[in-house]
């Protein structure tokens, strides 16, 4: 996990969104979940992976992306290796079955998940949302992602994501950069 100085997260509320806070303790995976601190000038995935010497095959992404269907606007979570990016009008779009999928704008993203941008994650999501988890992340053996805010990062078991409430792990979400 390169320099991140992790520790169990529950032990470390300050350090998490609201949401997410609620989400973990309510799963029963939440042991398995680690939280360290990071400079929130750094929460971007290229920057943190240089600063805090984390590859990139054990970073992952949480775009939320929006469609319409019959005028009503329907949110996803797509969760990819930084590797990658997320095939948004194709594998994205056909699950969250709309005509046209997109990254959704950044105020409707925190404003629904009640988290910062650039540290959306996708534990604590609004349940009815899917959470579209690329196969290659729910397999690698730790994961970091977002906290909900932009100054640390959570480290957990890829195949953990695999458990969480609307999750499904789909082969070939992320595609190539």
């Amino acid at each position: 996990m390169g320099t991140l100085q992790t520790a169990p997260a529950l032990d470390h509320p300050e350090l998490l969104a609201a949401p997410v806070l609620e989400a973990l303790r309510g799963w029963d995976r939440a042991g398995e979940v680690y939280v360290a601190p990071i400079d929130a000038g750094l929460a971007d995935t290229a920057a943190f992976c240089e600063a805090y010497q984390v590859g990139l095959d054990v970073s992952a992404n949480c775009v939320v992306i929006a469609g319409k269907r019959e005028g009503v606007v329907r949110y996803a979570a797509c969760l990819v290796l930084a590797t990658t990016r997320a095939d948004v009008n194709g594998v994205a779009r056909r699950q969250l079955d709309v005509r046209k999928a997109s990254f959704a704008p950044m105020d409707a993203a925190t404003s629904e998940t009640g988290m910062e941008y650039g540290g959306i994650t996708p534990i604590g999501l609004p349940g009815a949302w899917p959470i579209l988890v690329d196969a290659a992340v729910a397999a690698t053996p730790n994961v970091i992602i977002g906290s909900g805010i932009r100054g640390s990062k959570i480290a957990l078991p890829g195949k953990s994501l695999a458990d969480l409430p609307g999750a499904l792990v789909i082969e070939g979400l992320g595609i190539p950069s």
